[in-house]
């Protein structure tokens, strides 16, 4: 499949080399009934960029846009991408702290929005943060219908895909969030990596629930640009909703992040005897840690792989499972590294760590973002020889399959003793009393560090989880006393994020540090 693949200097030059081999092939499809071809976007962006050409928008123009899942939000960026605009796209579930804060940085020219959606005026928003600006973005609003012109009126586009045009701005936790830059050539090699491993066809059918402005919206968009297959756009993630869709469109792929997993087996669940999605062949995703036995409970009631992956703001795709893979490497790995990412684990005191040694996982190559908009925040991220550093922990293994095992930050030390907070989720996650499980640090004078579980109950009526019940159920798993958590909190629901509903251990930590008190083992 991967010879297949288009390949091009520009996401715009892509979008046409596209539209000329597939062009009444449907790209995007929505659940209103809405249709477009891969010629029809070409045509539709063109129209669209020569209207916000009139209105002041050219190359290297730089434009804030925070638009929702539709198919009008994938014109405009397009359309962007057409005129050689830099784009900085923003989570429609931003509020007025973070949009604040993104455009303070940015400093675009222009400020796009859907004006009100979903009963929330974007226009007003979007107005009023302009105002307390040194130099206010010209907002345009685009509602139902983005501004269109002759396309007879364009310069000609851009031939380079060199250049920074994308900033995407990472969620801060403690600090401002820090601009990522990109390239066209940094995201297309994402989307090929990713097309290559998944191995899509052009009959495929994908979709897109999650927000299409996350760094994962425009990996997804060249994959399909990549591979000629189209896909289901979802404005507002509704489990039911989403399935019915799916299974009205014929969708062969659906997926987004582990909690979307959970979902759609949550929904088969309602239908054991019946295949919710006749047509489906691949769950997807990836955004998050995927406990091995959820692989497992997806193949065996849903009856489809499903395939994890690997990537970050900074580099949308670093590894990708294939349908290809055995079981056990779909269960416990992210995949192999994709084409154009080289991998390495490096070790605690620098050196190259061997296969099955874990270390720091450490990416460069075509997918690696150009740099961050603050010059100090890139010489940090990068060591001396031009890896990035992810932060992560993992295992290169001997069958090239990456394994994570952690973050730097999420390595608990409790009396020098170094203990995987994934490690413990993994084991914790298999009890049937357990929803989901965030394994978290929490400063001790006698430990340094003691451990804390923070369970979401899995909501079907049985007894919840109790200390006893942890702590028996580790010692089961072989787990040694010093790993197992000295302290358990229930909760009715993790704090995630919007994007990707990752788990957000920064509030747990907040939320139960000293002085709370907690039972020990």
């Amino acid at each position: 499949m991967t010879s297949t693949l288009l390949e091009a200097p520009t996401i715009w030059e892509l979008v046409r080399r596209r539209a000329e081999v597939s062009g009444e092939r449907v790209m995007l499809l929505d659940t209103d009934g809405r249709r477009v071809t891969f010629g029809e976007l070409e045509t539709l962006a063109e129209r669209v960029a020569a209207g916000l050409l009139a209105q002041g928008v050219g190359p290297g123009t730089t434009v804030t846009w925070q638009l929702p899942t539709r198919i009008d939000s994938v014109v405009v960026s397009m359309a962007l991408a057409r005129l050689g605009a830099v784009q900085n796209p923003i989570l429609h579930l931003y509020r007025e702290r973070e949009v604040g804060a993104v455009l303070r940085q940015s400093r675009p020219d222009f400020f796009v929005v859907p004006g009100v959606w979903r009963d929330r005026d974007f226009g007003a928003m979007a107005k009023s943060l302009g105002a307390d600006l040194e130099r206010a973005p010209v907002v345009v609003e685009i509602g139902d219908q983005p501004p269109t012109g002759d396309a007879a009126t364009l310069p000609p586009p851009p031939s380079s895909g060199t250049e920074m045009r994308w900033v995407y701005y990472t969620s801060g936790t403690t600090s401002e969030p820090k601009g990522a830059q990109h390239s066209d050539q940094t995201l297309m090699a994402g989307g090929r990596g990713l097309a290559a491993a998944l191995d899509m066809a052009p009959d495929d059918i994908g979709s897109i629930a999650f927000p299409y402005s996350h760094i994962a919206g425009p990996d997804y968009l060249l994959m399909m640009l990549a591979a000629g297959f189209g896909a289901v756009l979802v404005e507002a993630f509704v489990p039911s909703d989403a399935v019915a869709a799916y299974r009205d469109l014929g969708v062969t792929m659906c997926g987004g992040s582990t909690a979307f997993y959970q979902m759609f087996l949550a929904e088969q669940r309602k239908s054991p005897e019946t295949k919710i999605i006749p047509t489906l062949r691949i769950i997807s995703g990836g955004g998050a840690a995927k406990p091995a036995e959820l692989f497992y409970d997806v193949e065996r009631e849903m009856g489809v792989k499903l395939v994890h992956g690997y990537g970050m703001t900074e580099i949308p795709m670093i590894a990708m499972g294939s349908p290809h893979d055995t079981d056990e490497q779909l269960a416990t790995t992210e995949g192999k590294p994709v084409v154009g990412a080289e991998v390495r684990i490096v070790k605690e005191d620098g050196s190259v760590a061997a296969p099955e040694e874990e270390g720091e996982v450490r990416v460069r190559g075509p997918v690696v973002m150009l740099g961050y908009t603050d010059p100090v925040a890139t010489a940090a991220a990068f060591d001396e020889a031009g890896w990035f550093r992810t932060g992560d922990l993992g295992v290169l293994r001997s069958d090239g399959h990456l394994r994570l095992t952690g973050r730097l930050k999420d390595v608990i030390i409790r009396k020098g003793e170094n203990i995987s907070a994934r490690e413990l989720e993994e084991v914790l996650f298999t009890h049937p009393s357990v929803g989901d499980v965030a394994v978290i640090g929490l400063p001790d004078a006698d430990r340094g560090e003691l451990v804390c579980a923070v369970v979401e109950a899995s909501g079907d009526g049985g007894a919840p989880l109790t200390f006893d019940d942890m702590v028996r159920w580790c010692r089961d798993a072989g787990m040694m006393t010093q790993k197992i958590p000295e302290r358990l909190e229930i909760v009715d629901r993790l704090p995630r994020n919007e994007t990707l509903n990752k788990v957000l251990k920064y509030k747990l930590r907040a939320q139960f540090a000293p002085p709370a008190g907690g039972q020990r083992a």
